[in-house]
């Protein structure tokens, strides 16, 4: 039976991991649900082969930390997206409460298991998020009670275990009642267990003495750091639309541009009419005879900040092998902290350093990189080309990629801060994984091959702050960039200063 349905999940491969949901039952899977299958006492005919072929393995396989950030990634795909748990569970990438279309329909529909959404719940659970726990809790409460009577060996958990997870996390969140009749219905199933029977006694007095508060709407936990986090989620929220000219600059020559609203693409947000008449698509060489032959595709997104978008700007040939690679280096990314670098729940991706002596692809993109900005390239002038990769529920939250303090790791390279960044998309997702300006509000969905430029630093050497970015959670696919972060030194007569001071 367990064979059975592993196959019938992978009858596609590739949908394995761009689903979430299905990327998530994989990870549990082998983490916790295939060992359960082995040394279940279902299992006893097969031991000794069982156990043999599980033991080769074992050491490849996802560990709890694995599984618990798919569970977490879930849940920020909740959050971000408004997503309804419910819907989530039963395959349906739909907003809370909206008529609105799914944001991701998937072309095979999966529902999670009651084990599933348990585990998510407790991870919540254990991290004393209560807001997140009894939406998964209740989830697997209810589909727990589907199928009472029914076991599966690979399932860790049982709906008593869901209904005890789920009262005392209303009872932390003051819904005393509630986590009263829940109590009792675990006792239904288990009259035995004494501390469950503590519980009772010990709400029932709550609630008999007038101590129990009453229960407000649960809020949802908030890092302090993420002040613009309604701006941000509302961002990643938009529907992905085409970018500029009919999703690129394939159309006429400059000379016969459309009428300005055509220009718009994704971006709900209307510049100012000034700015509108400047948003344009063009062929630009940009003075470079290596640009003359074949001109750069570059679309305006915005002029205040100047974020421009370079259409076609590396081959498919050419991101496949910079994904090659970079994939046997790939580590946890980190951030700065004070003069340290750390990792953070806040940045969840993995990444690698390529230099340019990696392979001549990569030198070939930074020569394209140095024509298409006009910007000196060399070291110690730019840092090395770093690859990221965007799995599961993969996100970057609102930060700046200039440094905001002098003691920022960035200025170890004795070339100043980062005064530009050249973001190339090396594939396609399916759903989310945009880059959210949210000061500016507007965003640039994923556009394959692509590369999104726009200068950190106004020309005073000022950060722009403008330029605050995130890379929204990707919700379904597998989304990969390249980063190249420019540094102000050597490029003091290719940008010079402006005869405004404010500039």
């Amino acid at each position: 039976r367990f064979y059975e349905r592993v196959q019938a999940l992978h009858q596609d491969p590739k949908a394995s991991v761009d689903n979430p949901l299905l990327a998530f039952s994989l990870i549990k899977r082998l983490h916790s649900d295939w060992p359960n299958v082995i040394y279940s006492d279902e299992a006893t005919e097969n031991t000794q082969a069982l156990h043999a072929g599980f033991k080769e393995v074992e050491q490849e396989l996802p560990g709890a930390e694995d599984l618990d950030g798919a569970a977490r990634a879930l849940m920020r795909l909740q959050d971000v997206y408004a997503l309804s748990v419910k819907g989530m569970a039963n395959g349906v990438f739909q907003r809370a409460g909206a008529s609105r279309p799914p944001l991701y329909s998937p072309g095979r529909r999966f529902s999670l298991s009651a084990d599933d959404c348990f585990h998510v719940g407790k991870v919540a659970y254990d991290m004393g998020d209560y807001y997140h726990s009894i939406a998964w809790l209740e989830e697997a409460v209810s589909l727990f009670r589907l199928s009472y009577g029914s076991w599966n060996p690979e399932d860790r958990s049982s709906l008593e275990d869901a209904l005890d997870h789920l009262a005392f996390s209303y009872f932390m969140a003051g819904n005393i009642s509630h986590a009263l009749s829940l109590s009792k219905e675990f006792l239904h199933y288990d009259p035995s267990n004494r501390r469950v029977a503590r519980n009772v006694a010990k709400y029932e007095k709550l609630l008999e003495t007038g101590m129990a508060a009453s229960a407000g709407p649960l809020q949802r936990p908030n890092g302090t750091r993420l002040q613009s986090r309604d701006a941000y989620e509302e961002l990643c929220q938009r529907p992905r639309g085409q970018v500029g000219l009919a999703g690129g600059c394939h159309g006429p020559p400059p000379h016969h541009r459309p009428p300005p609203h055509a220009l718009l693409g994704p971006f709900s947000l209307q510049p100012s009419p000034e700015q509108l008449r400047r948003l344009s698509c063009s062929y630009e060489t940009n003075g470079s005879p290596y640009l003359l032959l074949q001109p750069a595709k570059k679309e305006m997104v915005r002029i205040r900040p100047y974020v421009a978008l370079y259409h076609d700007f590396i081959s498919d040939a050419e991101a496949e092998t910079i994904k090659g690679l970079a994939g046997p280096w790939l580590q946890r990314s980190v951030v700065a902290s004070g003069e340290k670098q750390q990792k953070a729940e806040y940045r969840i991706s993995k990444s690698a350093w390529l230099k340019d002596t990696a392979d001549p692809v990569v030198r070939a993109l930074e020569q394209r990189i140095a024509a298409v900005t006009g910007l000196d390239l060399r070291p110690p002038y730019a840092e090395y080309l770093q690859v990221v990769n965007y799995g599961l529920g993969g996100h970057y939250e609102p930060h700046f990629d200039h440094a905001t303090s002098r003691k920022s790791p960035l200025y170890r390279l004795k070339s100043g801060n980062r005064i530009a960044t050249v973001m190339i998309y090396l594939s396609a997702v399916e759903a989310g994984g945009s880059t959210a300006f949210v000061y500016a509000n507007f965003s640039v969905p994923v556009v394959k091959n692509a590369a999104l430029f726009w200068w950190n630093l106004r020309r005073n050497g000022d950060g722009d702050g403008d330029t605050l970015h995130a890379g929204c959670p990707v919700l379904a696919g597998d989304k990969w960039v390249a980063n190249k972060w420019i540094h102000e030194h050597g490029q003091e007569f290719r940008r010079p200063c402006s005869a405004d001071p404010q500039d």
